[in-house]
């Protein structure tokens, strides 16, 4: 798999326009959804450049309800009626639902094209945008269909931070702290200490770049996720599951939410199992309670969460749920798994804990 250029901007004018010119393309694409259309996309206007006046604006609906086939189908057919080829540059500027849908159509269409991600959410930067990762949600899975297929290059600029509002920033966050959990106690620790509410955003990008460190070393490690690159799946396991089922109800969650809430379950399951230290279990958990709320499901949905979760792509045999768990803050332990009981068990925990 090849290797992503990741760029935490500085000028990001300059940046982009050197992005662009390192790719010999005959025609540019640039994908966008309502939000990033209105609200990041004029950013890319203003530069006045030549090229971005003459790309073909695709531009499809918000959210994660619309990372789907059916809006695949549509950057498809722009792609192709627009006069796309496969030395054609697709541009994605949007977050993790623009990055994943976007890689994932420059994957297919053509049997590949060159893309450039330029993230525009805090979670797309730290997570979605970042490690090759493409895809769509299927059947009311979440992330169902995919692929591994790096952008050439993540430009990661903060000012389009500042277009956030505070439950986006929030989602972002949640992959920012399971960064911290599986590096060391010292990232952990000030990512804790940050303060959500009144936001440094100079700070915030520097604690970005860090969690952005992070995954790269991880993913340079293990680009398809065979070994070590699975504790990036820390909190997902049953954070998918909370989205399947969020999805299902129609009441989708944001991705970051669903993996902060996921945390607290698996984070109990690794006191269970590996011996999680009790005292940053709980610091971890008040902290999650305090800034992200609950998910509202009851007992009664438990079968309906333990089957979403035997759907997960990262299980390794039928029937088998598998997990990321942790030692310690930084002890990683993959490949590990769970009965029902224990499953049920930890969500007794999150409904206690956090109702």
């Amino acid at each position: 798999m090849k290797k992503q250029e990741i760029i935490i901007c500085r000028n990001f004018k300059e940046e982009f326009a050197q992005a662009l010119k390192s790719h010999h393309y005959d025609k540019l694409f640039i994908l966008t959804d309502e939000h990033t259309h209105i609200q990041c996309l004029p950013l890319l206007e203003n530069m006045d450049m030549e090229c971005i006046k003459n790309a073909v604006r695709i531009n499809v609906g918000p959210e994660d309800i619309h990372k789907n086939l059916e809006t695949l189908a549509y950057v498809w057919s722009q792609l192709s009626e627009k006069g796309g080829t496969r030395r054609s540059l697709l541009v994605n500027l949007g977050g993790g639902m623009i990055t994943d849908l976007g890689g994932f159509a420059a994957a297919t269409f053509k049997r590949g094209i060159s893309c450039i991600n330029v993230p525009t959410t805090l979670l797309s930067m730290v997570d979605a945008a970042v490690g090759g990762k493409t895809g769509i949600n299927f059947n009311d899975l979440k992330n169902e269909i995919g692929s591994f297929y790096p952008a050439d290059q993540v430009l990661i600029n903060g000012e389009f931070l500042k277009t956030l509002d505070q439950r986006n920033l929030l989602s972002g966050y949640a992959e920012m702290l399971k960064h911290g959990l599986i590096s060391n106690v010292s990232h952990w620790a000030e990512l804790l200490a940050f303060d959500l509410n009144h936001i440094n955003y100079d700070e915030l990008q520097e604690l970005a770049g860090k969690s952005v460190e992070v995954k790269e070393t991880i993913v340079e490690k293990d680009p398809t996720e065979q070994s070590i690159r699975k504790a990036l799946n820390f909190g997902h396991t049953i954070g998918h599951a909370f989205e399947s089922f969020s999805l299902h109800g129609n009441h989708p969650i944001l991705h970051g939410y669903a993996v902060a809430w996921g945390m607290v379950c698996e984070l109990y399951l690794s006191h269970l199992h590996a011996g999680f230290p009790k005292d940053k279990l709980h610091q971890t958990v008040r902290f999650i309670k305090d800034n992200y709320g609950r998910l509202d499901f009851t007992c009664d949905d438990y079968e309906t969460l333990y089957n979403y979760m035997k759907h997960d792509k990262k299980n390794s045999a039928s029937g088998i749920i598998n997990f990321t768990l942790l030692g310690d803050v930084g002890d990683i332990r993959i490949n590990q798994t769970a009965s029902q009981e224990e499953i049920y068990e930890l969500l007794d925990f999150y409904s206690e804990t956090m109702g």
